[in-house]
């Protein structure tokens, strides 16, 4: 049977392997496919690799890698 459960901001980062911020700025930023359920943003896996597979969490931006290459001088 297939997990059909809601994730959370936590769970999601966890499976994409990214940082809480990046996923809210994902949401903000790339449209990544979230719902709010009160407070709290929540996900679907399946939406989430559709999203990526799509390419939303491509690097459209060199946000992350300016701020890495700003720390290492």
């Amino acid at each position: 049977m297939m997990d059909d459960r809601w994730i959370s901001v936590e769970e999601t980062a966890a499976y994409l392997g990214v940082k809480r911020d990046t996923i809210y700025k994902w949401i903000d930023r790339r449209k990544m496919p979230a719902h709010k359920v009160g407070r709290l943003w929540k996900f679907r896996k399946e939406e989430v690799d559709e999203w990526v597979k799509s390419g939303g969490a491509g690097e459209k931006d060199d946000e992350n890698q300016r701020s890495m290459r700003d720390t290492s001088r």
